[in-house]
């Protein structure tokens, strides 16, 4: 069952718990995975990949949201995001732990032959495409970083 197809699933129990936090954040990303999915040459279907990229963006957009209100004093609208956030996050793949990170980085660091952090950008390409959906860019670049200098 695709992703699509689970959240589609997941709209309908929520519906019958009247569980109105998790409904708004899915009704949302079935919202954005249709947006994606009609954005596409007609016939190709959304893959897992794909899916799982637009919901990392509403996740952030979501916690993001949620700075913006706690710094306007709005908790309560602070807290929906971070609630909805939660809801999505569940449908993401574990991301890397940093001891796990580091290690995939080093062995990245390691085919490449990179030694300096003149090559930065060479190992950064390389573990974008590796590491992609598994870690977030920035945590990725820190680590480059820090492995490099």
């Amino acid at each position: 069952m695709s992703l699509f197809d689970q959240i589609s699933k997941e709209i309908m129990a929520a519906m019958k718990a009247h569980d109105q936090v998790r409904l708004e954040a899915l009704r949302g990303a079935k919202k954005e995975l249709l947006e994606a999915k009609t954005a596409k040459p007609q016939g190709t279907e959304l893959t897992d990949d794909e899916a799982i990229k637009v919901l990392k963006k509403m996740v952030k957009q979501r916690k993001d949201a949620a700075q913006i209100f706690v710094g306007q004093g709005r908790q309560d609208l602070a807290d929906g995001e971070l609630q909805q956030a939660t809801v999505l996050e569940e449908y993401l793949p574990a991301a890397l732990t940093a001891e796990q990170l580091e290690a995939a980085v080093k062995e990245i660091i390691a085919q490449s032959g990179a030694t300096s952090i003149k090559e930065m950008g060479k190992v950064m390409g390389l573990a974008n495409k590796a590491l992609a959906g598994k870690a977030d860019g920035k945590e990725i670049s820190d680590c480059v970083k820090k492995l490099l200098a």
